[in-house]
């Protein structure tokens, strides 16, 4: 089978690494791809190749398709879906794994998502939206600090702001609707602010029926700490030894009832989850892949993962049987200096195939591109650093390990991924 995988991030690079080890890969196109997925080695003895298509130019994409005979098509990033790519796709007879527009909304939408978990009763936090600053601010005022402040469209995982003072959470309403976030920020979603760990269940989801893999827990803040600004995401690990078997059947029995709620859908849904002291609920949904999730959840899968996503996409739910691997995985993001704000790019990247060298690590690339035959860095977070061992504290060690060999102008990392996790769950109290 000919395969194209929309994106060119760290999730990209992760999901083409997996398709790319299948025997029934016969061709791989990653569209744009990055530096580092282009050449990857198929199971069939050939190599992945970057094709320079915008992946929400649909007229350009299904032009490649015909002319290469692809059998699949995987939607990587959270845009071409609500942009309606997969239904297109649809429309002219491919096979394509991520769900359509309407459903994308789950994720386009801070608001439809919210009215979504109302209607269905899925356990989230209240919340009220404004489209004008005064009433927002108002609002803020008679709720009072923490809050949360989301810009209701995509703003690339930054719209949010966890405000712990008054005057925090209204410069944040401020700044949505003065453009901060664009046509994203048009709209405001306030919502209560949740109290405990927060983990990650990414499913396979098609037929109305959920197929969870395996838990992770991000590290959205910029620094160690958990302090700074938010950011797409700085590190991550999977499982997750805080959660308790449960709270594990509580977020699956959840991610179910969503599954059944878009009989329709065909992708992955994301459930970003709060585990509070009254159960766990839903933070987000996302209609993809996560990032850096996704990171160390697939080299977790013992599954084909074409197999997978070819059940998904043709809705044969009856096909899909998930084995996971009993490695424990950890990745830290090295980012770019100053992300996430302005940051240089054309930085020389030097090391990772000594990192890659220590039994058990993988660097998946983001924010790369080759530049006159050298590696340099093209984004805010660069690389992806992970580690796989059989016990928490190996992993963990392997990845700092191999993230002291790589190298760049104003690498930036945070160098407590895990910590928490070792700690356990009186760290979050």
């Amino acid at each position: 089978m000919n395969i194209l995988c929309l994106g060119s991030g760290g999730r990209e690079h992760a999901i083409s690494w997996a398709l790319a080890k299948s025997p029934k890969t016969d061709a791989l196109y990653i569209a744009p791809g990055n530096g580092g997925t282009e050449g990857m080695a198929l199971a069939n003895g050939g190599a992945s190749q970057n094709v320079a298509l915008d992946p929400t130019d649909v007229k350009t994409i299904l032009d490649f398709c015909n002319e290469h005979a692809i059998g699949l098509v995987v939607i990587g990033p959270e845009a071409p879906l609500v942009a309606g790519v997969a239904d297109a796709l649809r429309d002219a007879g491919l096979l394509v794994y991520g769900p359509n527009a309407a459903e994308a909304n789950l994720e386009g939408s801070k608001e439809f998502a919210k009215q979504f978990m109302d209607k269905h009763n899925i356990p989230t936090a209240a919340y009220a939206s404004f489209t004008a600053a005064e009433p927002a601010c108002e609002y803020v005022r008679e709720q009072g600090a923490p809050i949360v402040i989301k810009a209701d469209g995509l703003a690339a995982g930054k719209g949010v702001v966890v405000a712990m003072t008054e005057e925090e959470a209204l410069e944040a309403v401020r700044a949505c609707f003065e453009g901060a976030f664009g046509e994203a920020g048009s709209k405001v979603v306030i919502e209560e602010c949740m109290k405990g760990p927060e983990c990650s269940m990414l499913s396979f989801v098609t037929n109305g029926k959920s197929f969870p893999m395996a838990p992770s827990q991000d590290h959205k803040r910029a620094y160690d700490g958990d302090n700074g600004p938010n950011t797409g995401g700085m590190g991550v690990y999977s499982p997750v030894p805080i959660v308790t078997d449960d709270e594990m059947a509580q977020m699956v029995a959840i991610m179910d009832d969503a599954a059944a709620a878009v009989p329709d859908y065909r992708g992955t849904l994301y459930g970003g989850f709060m585990l509070t002291d009254k159960g766990p609920k839903i933070v987000e949904f996302n209609v993809r892949f996560g990032d850096p999730e996704t990171q160390v959840v697939l080299p977790r899968l013992a599954t084909d993962l074409v197999d997978v996503m070819c059940a998904v996409a043709e809705g044969t739910s009856e096909d899909i049987a998930l084995n996971w691997s009993d490695d424990w995985a950890v990745c830290v993001v090295l980012a770019s200096e100053g992300y996430p704000g302005s940051y240089e790019k054309g930085k020389v990247i030097t090391g990772i195939e000594d990192a890659e060298a220590i039994p058990g690590v993988r660097v998946f690339h983001a924010g790369t591109a080759l530049k006159d035959g050298k590696l340099v860095t093209a984004g805010g977070r660069v690389l992806n650093v992970v580690a796989l061992a059989d016990t928490f504290e190996g992993a963990r060690d392997k990845a700092y390990e191999a993230c002291k060999l790589i190298d760049f102008e104003g690498k930036q990392l945070r160098r407590d991924i895990g910590l928490k996790a070792l700690i356990g769950r009186s760290s979050w109290e």
